[in-house]
C-alpha cells in the first residue's frame, strides 16, 4: 500500500539500494543534494519461498525427503539381509539333523561329520556381522520414524499457525499488491525539476543550429526520429526508424514541407510536425502520415523574424513545445513589453486554450522548456548556463532557481523535454546530445482524499 506521501525520483540513486530478502526494489527517490531519500519496494511473487515461515517449511521439508531416501535405503538393505538369513535358516536346521545323527553314532562318524560341520560353520561365519548390521538397521529405522513423528508434529503446528493462507492466496495477495504499487506508480507523470545531468552526445552532424526529435505521443515500440538540420531557408525533414538508423545515417523517408520553417523550435506530438512557417507568425501542423499541411494559425500578436528572440537569435520568435498537459507555444508580444507570454494550445486545430502572460523578458531567455505545465527558463545559451525561472501554468505563479547543466559544446540552440522519454533533447553547436532529468514527486493515495 502506498504511503500517505511517497517523494520519488526518475533518476537512479547513487547510493546502492539493499532491500531486504525477498523483495525488490520498484523506484527509488534522491533530494536536492543527490541523496536517497526513500525506496518503493514490493515482495518478489516467490516470496512464500523466501519469508521464516517459508524457509522453515522447505528445510523440513527436505529433511524428510532425505530421511525418506535414507530409509528406502535401509529398508532394501534389510530386505537383502532377510533374504540371506532365510537361506541361512535351512543350513542351520541341516546343521540340528547332523547333531542329533553324531549323538546316535558319535564314535564311527565323529570324524567325517566333524569336518563336514567344520565346512558348515564357515559358511555361516559372514551371518554375523549380517545380523549385527541388521540390527542396527532395525534401530535407526526406529529412531528414524520417532523423528518423522517429531516434524509431522511441527509442520501440523506451521500449518496451523499460517491458518488458511494456503500458497495460492498468498501468491494472489502478493499480485494484488504489485497491481496497488504500479498504480501508484502510474502516478508519477508529474513532478518538479530537481536536476539536470548529461549530456549523452549521440551524434555529431548538421549545422551549427538544428533540432532533432521524438514523439511523447508515440507507443513504446516506435523509436521514429526527425531532423531538421539548420534554422532557416529549409523545408526537408529526414526520418530515421529509430535512434541505431540516425546514429548509423540510415534514412527511411524524406519530407519535403510546403513551407520553409524559421527557428529551431519545433515539435512532433502524436504523428504531426508543429512548426513555425518562416516570416511570420503562422503555426503550422504538418500531418507525417499523410504527407500534407493539416492546419496552420496565426499566432495572434506573436513577435517573428527576430523581434523576440531568445538570446542567440536565429529566428527562435516562437517555441513549440509539449510535455504531459499537451501542445504549447511560447513566444513574446508587444502588449506583454517583450516578456514571454506562455499559450496551451489545441493540437487538433491549433486554437489557444489558455495563456499566461509572464514578467521575463524573452530575449534574455536562452532557451526554455515545459514539463508538467511549468515552463523552465534558461539564462544563457552559452556556457555556464543554468535554470533560472520556472513560471507554473497551474499556480500563475514563478520562482526562481538555480539548476545547472552542462553545456559541453558551447552553444545551445535547441532544447526541449520529451515527456516520454523523461529526458531533455539539445541541439549543442552541431551535436545531438540528450540529458536525464531528476523530478520531484508527492502522491497522494485514495486514504488522504
Amino acid at each position: 500500500m502506498c504511503a500517505a506521501y511517497l517523494q520519488l525520483c526518475l533518476c537512479v540513486c547513487m547510493q546502492t539500494i539493499r532491500p531486504k530478502e525477498g523483495w525488490q526494489v520498484y523506484s527509488s527517490a534522491q533530494d536536492a543534494d543527490g541523496r536517497c531519500i526513500c525506496t518503493v519496494v514490493a515482495p518478489e511473487q516467490n516470496l512464500c519461498s523466501r519469508d521464516a515461515k517459508g524457509r522453515q517449511l522447505r528445510q523440513l521439508l527436505e529433511k524428510v525427503q532425505n530421511m525418506s531416501q535414507s530409509i528406502e535405503v535401509l529398508n532394501l538393505r534389510t530386505q537383502r539381509d532377510f533374504q540371506y538369513i532365510m537361506r541361512m535358516e535351512s543350513q542351520i536346521k541341516g546343521l540340528r539333523s547332523k547333531f542329533r545323527q553324531i549323538e546316535s553314532d558319535r564314535k564311527t562318524l565323529v570324524n567325517k561329520n566333524f569336518q563336514e560341520l567344520k565346512g558348515k560353520m564357515e559358511t555361516l561365519q559372514p551371518l554375523i556381522p549380517v545380523l549385527e548390521q541388521y540390527r542396527t538397521d532395525a534401530k535407526l529405522i526406529s529412531q528414524f520414524k520417532e523423528e518423522i513423528r517429531n516434524l509431522s508434529g511441527v509442520l501440523m503446528g506451521i500449518q496451523e499457525e499460517m491458518g488458511a493462507y494456503d500458497y495460492e492466496e498468498l501468491q494472489q495477495r502478493v499480485l494484488n499488491l504489485e497491481n496497488r504499487l504500479r498504480s501508484c506508480m502510474s502516478k508519477l507523470t508529474c513532478g518538479k525539476l530537481m536536476k539536470i545531468t548529461g549530456p549523452l552526445t549521440v551524434k555529431t552532424s548538421g549545422t551549427r543550429f538544428g533540432a532533432w526529435m521524438t514523439d511523447p505521443q508515440a507507443s513504446p515500440k516506435n523509436n521514429r526520429v526527425w531532423y531538421m538540420d539548420s534554422y532557416t531557408n529549409n523545408k526537408i525533414v529526414k526520418e530515421y526508424k529509430s535512434i541505431a538508423d540516425f546514429v548509423a545515417g540510415v534514412e527511411s523517408r524524406t519530407y519535403n514541407l510546403p513551407f520553409k520553417w524559421a527557428g529551431t523550435n519545433h515539435v512532433v506530438y502524436n504523428g504531426s510536425l508543429y512548426y513555425n512557417k518562416m516570416q511570420s507568425n503562422i503555426i503550422v501542423r504538418y500531418s507525417f502520415e499523410t504527407g500534407r499541411v493539416v492546419t496552420q494559425r496565426a499566432l495572434e500578436s506573436a513577435g517573428f523574424h527576430n523581434v523576440y528572440p531568445y538570446t542567440w537569435g536565429g529566428f527562435s520568435d516562437i517555441d513549440l513545445m509539449a510535455d504531459e498537459l499537451g501542445l504549447w507555444a511560447v513566444y513574446a508580444t508587444n502588449q506583454n513589453a517583450g516578456n514571454i507570454v506562455i499559450s496551451q494550445l489545441n493540437p487538433n486545430t491549433l486554437q489557444i486554450i489558455n495563456t499566461w502572460n509572464t514578467e521575463y523578458s524573452k530575449r534574455n531567455a536562452g532557451e526554455s522548456f515545459m514539463i508538467c505545465g511549468t515552463l523552465y527558463i534558461t539564462n544563457s545559451h552559452l556556457t555556464g548556463a543554468k535554470v533560472y525561472y520556472a513560471y507554473s501554468t497551474k499556480t500563475s505563479t514563478y520562482e526562481y532557481t538555480d539548476i545547472p547543466f552542462h553545456n559541453q559544446y558551447f552553444h545551445m540552440s535547441m532544447l526541449d523535454y520529451n515527456a516520454r522519454d523523461r529526458a531533455l533533447y539539445g541541439w549543442n553547436n552541431g551535436h545531438q546530445v540528450l540529458f536525464n532529468v531528476t523530478l520531484f514527486h508527492i502522491i497522494k493515495t485514495e486514504d488522504d482524499s
